[in-house]
């Protein structure tokens, strides 16, 4: 399970290096242009990449959860998440101004879906004996809030009223939803490190440690 752990934390730290990457070298506007626009930069490819690699270790920590003996839904959210990240990097959004295409529309929902299941795993496991849960429960609460935020001017514009990106930080909460779920996902990865060295420890001097203790 070590293995596991590991490579799923360089897989994330990988992505977040690749994001953090192409944030420099695009120069666009984190308080209002969406990570979504970053795919038409010539650095664009560093986007889905990025994606990827969160997808990776998102998968690597799900399967370690599953070997941990975590709940059935805690798995299976964790894999929604990394599958709704794998298509959001495969399917790009529309350009602005361009009706919504069948890729535009896989990626809007996709990110959706990704948005939703990390904090309802990290409520989850912020229920369970999870090492750091309060932060767990935190970061996850704040990536609800910010999700609410994200959606509402969706909202907005499907009841009517006129909303141009300039009037919200879109990009903000956006990268808030993003830092906090990807947060939760390396906190729960170096807790069950930590606990799988501890485990050993106590193996080899006759102990046990419960699970995801």
């Amino acid at each position: 399970m070590k293995a596991l752990l590991v490579s799923g934390l360089a897989a994330n730290a990988a992505g977040a290096g690749a994001m953090l990457a192409l944030h420099a070298r695009a120069g666009l506007d984190p308080m209002y242009d969406v990570i979504s626009t970053y795919a038409f930069h010539p650095d664009g490819w560093l986007l889905p990449t990025s994606l990827t690699l969160f997808a990776v270790g998102g998968v690597l920590t799900a399967e370690a959860l599953r070997r941990a003996g975590a709940g059935r839904w805690v798995v299976a959210l964790l894999v929604a998440w990394s599958v709704s990240m794998f298509l959001i990097g495969a399917f790009p959004t529309d350009r602005p101004g361009v009706p919504l295409s069948l890729s535009g529309g896989i990626h809007r929902y996709a990110a959706f879906a990704a948005f939703l299941a990390m904090p309802a795993a990290g409520m989850l496991l912020a229920r369970s004996r999870t090492r750091y849960a309060k932060a767990v429960r935190v970061l996850s609460g704040i990536a609800l809030g910010a999700l609410v935020l994200v959606v509402t001017p969706y909202v907005v514009r499907m009841v009517g009223i006129p909303l141009v990106d300039g009037d919200i930080p879109a990009g903000l909460t956006q990268r808030v939803v993003v830092i906090t779920e990807i947060g939760v996902l390396a906190i729960v990865g170096l807790s069950m490190l930590r606990h799988s060295a501890v485990r050993a420890a106590q193996r080899s001097q006759g102990g046990v440690s419960p699970i995801l203790a």
